[in-house]
């Protein structure tokens, strides 16, 4: 897994660098920590890798902070941001917050805040990655599905649970009517009534929108994802992932990326 990376910017050299001396001191090398001395700098950055935080100054010559972050907005680049600054004049705050920065600290820094701030700023990352995973992996039939059988009591969504938490064993529809206690063929139709989906295709979609989830959150090889997903040959999970995605799980995982 490629470590996560800190971008900060900020035209003082003594500044950029006590923030990186104390975020390493915190991070225990489990985040990238990089620096750039202006605005030209860091969009040089965040253009060839992902940025996952952004502390930039506001306040810099040429390129300015709220310049910078204009800049990523109109690129949809999505980095946290913090915001840093000698100056605490109120429009320079209300601007910031106009362009999604998540907090604004005012020089000389101290280590608490600024820990504090990082710790919120990868707590919100971590939000909007897995919010990203699941709008990669949404399936829309399987909503409409769900959002039909959203009572925790009704005996269809029984069975899609039951399903959901059993996506890598072998699934059969008499063993799921047993499960919650109706005649296989009475399931069999009230499932599709009700679900909008032969129970056999609900299986199939749910199955491989986890193997996306795996796909694209994990480093798993083809292979196991297939197994995880239900799968007992990966030659078949490909087949059924192609039908109903259009490409081949490596192909959807490289597109992804």
């Amino acid at each position: 897994m490629h470590k996560k990376t800190i971008l900060i910017v900020d035209d003082e050299p003594r500044s950029r660098q006590g923030i990186k001396k104390m975020l390493e001191a915190w991070a225990n090398s489990e985040f990238e920590i990089m620096m750039a001395a202006n605005g030209k700098e860091a969009i040089q950055i965040i253009q060839q890798q992902k940025v996952n935080i952004l502390i930039t100054d506001i306040r810099m010559p040429q390129i300015t902070g709220l310049n910078l972050l204009t800049l990523i907005k109109e690129q949809n680049m999505s980095p946290v941001v913090i915001v840093i600054s000698a100056y605490s004049e109120f429009e320079y705050a209300q601007a910031s917050i106009r362009l999604g920065v998540i907090n604004y600290l005012l020089k000389p820094i101290s280590k608490k805040k600024l820990i504090e701030a990082v710790e919120d700023a990868v707590a919100i990352e971590k939000k909007q990655e897995r919010a990203g995973i699941i709008e990669k992996v949404v399936d829309d039939k399987l909503i409409d599905a769900n959002a039909k059988n959203q009572s925790s009591r009704g005996i269809i969504r029984e069975a899609m649970l039951y399903i959901d938490n059993h996506l890598k064993y072998e699934l059969t529809q008499k063993e799921v009517a047993e499960h919650i206690h109706l005649n296989p063929s009475y399931f069999s139709v009230l499932f599709k009534e009700q679900a909008k989906l032969t129970f056999s295709e609900y299986i199939t979609r749910r199955r491989v929108q986890h193997a996306k989830n795996l796909l694209i959150s994990t480093s798993l090889s083809v292979g196991d994802v297939a197994e995880e997903s239900g799968y007992k040959t990966a030659k078949y999970f490909i087949k059924i992932f192609k039908e109903l995605e259009g490409v081949t799980p490596s192909a959807y995982r490289k597109n992804q990326k």
